[in-house]
């Protein structure tokens, strides 16, 4: 709606997982760095917790880009069977497997499953393609049968490797949960963590954010992005606390106010109108 008038040629701020848009401060290189080690040198498991909104899915989804589907199958769970593991089970054979799965109650039990899942295992590896399980929002599990389980999966190896690669992710109770799980926590070799950007890193993720969807080229690119001074950059900081997600809502929400009203210099006490306008405190 807005994009005409800040000269973008789409909205920056949009909450979704684009790996365009990755900004790479040196926790999210750390982080990066990490966990595609963890994939490409066959480690098994690494586990990311970070506050909610901070960016591990994002991450997720640039390990899944820079790798690709030529030499790695993956399977993407984003919403983890709290309840029981047949049904994390069903989502990884799913995933990796271009089988349908079996419609008989017997064989859609944990160790039918688990048979299934090897023989997955097995082609791929056959066929010159690692396997990837990434488990996102892994915090909402309940059941440590469910840990256990991963826990087992691991045991697929062939004599000089693990025939997987585990990334699992989730808010930052999940490291109390895993380690609640002390034989699943001991298989996990790689352990990041993302926090909070500071006024520093929020400046510079609005820039990178505000450049990638500019229309300008050259040194008149950062023209939107100027309008987010060192004042603007605090206030927002502050309202945000850092993460990434609220920094989008109240970014979006500020150049859809600045359009509406058509004003072409955001100060603090705009941001803090918008704040109050939108109920985002």
């Amino acid at each position: 709606m807005y994009e005409t008038y800040w000269n973008l040629k789409e909205n920056p701020f949009q909450n979704t997982p684009n790996p365009d848009y990755l900004y790479l401060s040196s926790q999210h290189e750390d982080v990066l760095m990490k966990l595609t080690y963890t994939v490409t040198q066959g480690l098994g498991c690494g586990l990311l917790t970070g506050v909610f909104g901070c960016g591990k899915t994002l991450i997720a989804r640039v390990i899944l880009r820079d790798l690709g589907e030529q030499k790695f199958k993956w399977a993407y769970v984003n919403n983890p069977s709290s309840t029981e593991p047949a049904g994390l089970l069903r989502s990884i054979v799913r995933a990796l497997s271009p089988q349908n799965l079996p419609e008989k109650k017997t064989e859609l039990m944990v160790d039918p499953l688990l048979e299934r899942l090897h023989t997955a295992l097995l082609d791929n590896t056959n066929d010159g393609k690692g396997n990837v399980i990434i488990i996102d929002e892994a915090h909402i599990i309940d059941d440590p049968r469910v840990f256990e389980q991963l826990r087992l999966i691991l045991n697929f190896q062939t004599e000089n490797k693990f025939m997987l690669t585990l990334l699992i992710m989730g808010q930052p109770e999940l490291k109390d949960k895993v380690d609640a799980a002390k034989p699943f926590s001991q298989r996990i070799p790689i352990r990041c963590h993302l926090d909070a950007f500071g006024e520093e890193d929020v400046g510079k993720y609005i820039t990178r954010r505000i450049g990638v969807a500019s229309l300008q080229e050259g040194p008149e690119k950062q023209g939107v992005s100027a309008a987010f001074s060192k004042e603007v950059i605090k206030a927002i900081t502050g309202y945000s606390g850092g993460i990434p997600r609220r920094i989008n809502t109240i970014c979006d929400f500020v150049l859809l106010s600045g359009f509406a009203k058509k004003i072409k210099e955001i100060t603090p006490d705009f941001v803090k109108s918008v704040i109050k306008e939108f109920n985002l405190s």
